[in-house]
């Protein structure tokens, strides 16, 4: 028997080198954690339990027979962050370079059929070369099982994805239906086809990085939700993903004890809104404001920023926050910022996580380049992922909401459960000066000084129209609140809302304009 204890202990203790100590070493030269340091930064200490050690190919074909080694690429199990359990796989890029096999891809799968029969987070690692060709069609079975649990599982308990590494082909299409995804700079790369096929297609020169890392993925195409300076900031975000969460769709996002006193009023509000309407302000300053301990913790920081999705907490409770940018395009919703709003709306919505909506918006971005890119069929998502929520969802109305643009952004009129106002708010279908023209446009042409009388109609207008309390008088708005007090009223509304029921029709799905 000891003999025997003795041979497991060998073969566990050879597990977890994966595919030795001289590519372990190669490992750590590129500036990255083996499959094993890396959970074990990620998860509390010594929860880590690893399934499927002794798990092996099944290919005997290409000079692989001979070549088996424990675990097959991926390590995989369960542990606990900051004692809530999840589970995780971590594919190893010293053995066989992380490709998926069909067993690999079998241990990944069963980790999550355990997540979701469990109500508990998956979050992935990866750090793949991609299909493993040895296995041909049975790699690509293996590949698609995972993607169909990705499918099944989305919605229903979160799922995190972490770019460690290369990740390529097919492979690309698991973490881009995961929930989050974090790239590493410099060292983490996604992309359906590489440099080389680019090349001989359409003749592009293009490196790894400037094809499919971390910084473009996060700026330009949106890929990546967070781009982390190196492993460690990467595992931290997971963790940090991972507090603001439920553990499933059935519960709700756990509620924090709080230093930050709920009935805080910051005078500093009353200050920010400039006195001019045209000229910007930092949103980001007036969420910090508000927020427990003005911890926000932006998603999509370097992607559409004319908006601001992130998560943070009022009095302990997780809350997720949309808000225009005035600094960055005046805060104008366009293509890509209706697209990271809808999808962040509708994460928030899945888990029970409250909306908090921060509004200044002159509209959508006008433009032919807007237009043939689909602004249409894109506000349209953000419209109806706002419709579609049934979580507590409130909405402050802080300087502009015009046009449709104001039907968008979470008005009572599609479902918001309580709607505040600044003082400073402009409530219209368009701006006092367009308005203007449209309406006066004969009057302002013929009077003996032009620039004077509009200048007289355009004070005209805003002082009938474009204030908040035409809108509060149809009670469109609930209250019109001072800056300073939005901490409290929020967090007052929250409480009032948290055994809110909504109901919507039965039906198998809504049909998003995709």
């Amino acid at each position: 028997m000891d003999a025997k204890i003795q041979e497991l202990r060998a073969k566990k203790a050879a597990a977890k080198l994966g595919g030795g100590e001289e590519r372990i070493a190669r490992q750590h030269a590129k500036g990255r954690m083996t499959a094993h340091e890396r959970l074990e930064l990620l998860l509390d200490k010594g929860s880590f339990r690893e399934l499927d050690v002794f798990v092996t190919h099944n290919c005997n074909d290409f000079g692989l027979g001979e070549q088996r080694i424990l675990g097959d690429g991926v390590v995989t199990g369960y542990g606990t962050i900051n004692g809530r359990l999840v589970y995780v796989y971590s594919q190893d890029f010293t053995v066989f370079g992380g490709s998926v096999s069909y067993a690999h891809a079998m241990k990944i799968c069963k980790v999550m059929d355990m997540a979701m029969r469990n109500g508990a987070p998956i979050i992935g690692l990866n750090d793949s070369g991609g299909a493993r060709i040895q296995e041909g069609v049975f790699s690509l079975a293996g590949y698609a099982e995972i993607f169909y649990r990705n499918v099944i599982a989305s919605g229903v308990v979160p799922q995190i994805s972490l770019i460690m590494g290369p990740c390529a082909g097919g492979a690309v299409y698991s973490p881009a239906i995961t929930d989050f995804v974090v790239m590493v700079k410099d060292t983490s790369h996604m992309f359906v086809t590489g440099p080389d096929v680019i090349k001989a297609v359409t003749h592009e020169d293009v490196t790894f990085e400037e094809l499919g890392g971390a910084s473009v993925h996060g700026a330009k195409s949106g890929v990546a939700h967070f781009a982390a300076e190196n492993e460690e900031d990467a595992l931290f975000l997971a963790q940090q993903l991972i507090g603001y969460m439920p553990s499933n769709n059935m519960e709700d996002a756990p509620r924090t004890p709080s230093q930050d006193d709920p009935l805080r009023q910051d005078p500093e509000l009353d200050t920010i809104i400039p006195d001019t309407p045209n000229k910007p302000y930092d949103m980001k300053t007036v969420i910090k404001h508000i927020v427990d301990d003005r911890q926000f913790l932006e998603v999509h920081e370097h992607w559409a920023t004319n908006v601001l999705v992130g998560f943070a907490r009022l009095d302990g409770q997780p809350v997720g926050i949309v808000a225009n940018q005035p600094a960055v395009l005046a805060g104008v919703l366009d293509v890509d910022a209706s697209q990271k709003a809808a999808r962040f709306v509708r994460f928030c919505d899945a888990f029970n996580i409250p909306l908090i909506v921060l509004e200044d918006v002159p509209g959508f971005m006008p433009g032919v380049n807007q237009e043939h890119g689909g602004i249409i069929r894109h506000g349209a998502k953000l419209l109806f992922a706002f419709a579609e929520a049934t979580v507590p969802k409130l909405t402050v109305i802080v300087r502009k909401s015009y046009g449709g643009a104001y039907c968008v952004m979470n008005p009572r009129h599609i479902g918001a459960d309580v709607v505040f106002a600044w003082p400073s708010a402009e409530i219209a279908v368009m701006g006092p000066d367009g308005a203007v023209n449209v309406i006066f446009r004969r009057e302002i042409s013929q009077a003996a000084d032009p620039v004077a009388r509009k200048a007289e109609l355009v004070e005209e207008y805003r002082a009938r129209f474009a204030n908040p309390y035409v809108a509060a008088s149809a009670g469109y708005i609930d209250n019109v609140i001072e800056p300073h007090e939005t901490r409290p009223r929020l967090i007052n509304a929250l409480e009032m809302l948290r055994n809110k029921q909504a109901q919507l029709p039965p039906k198998k799905h809504g049909n998003i304009p995709l």
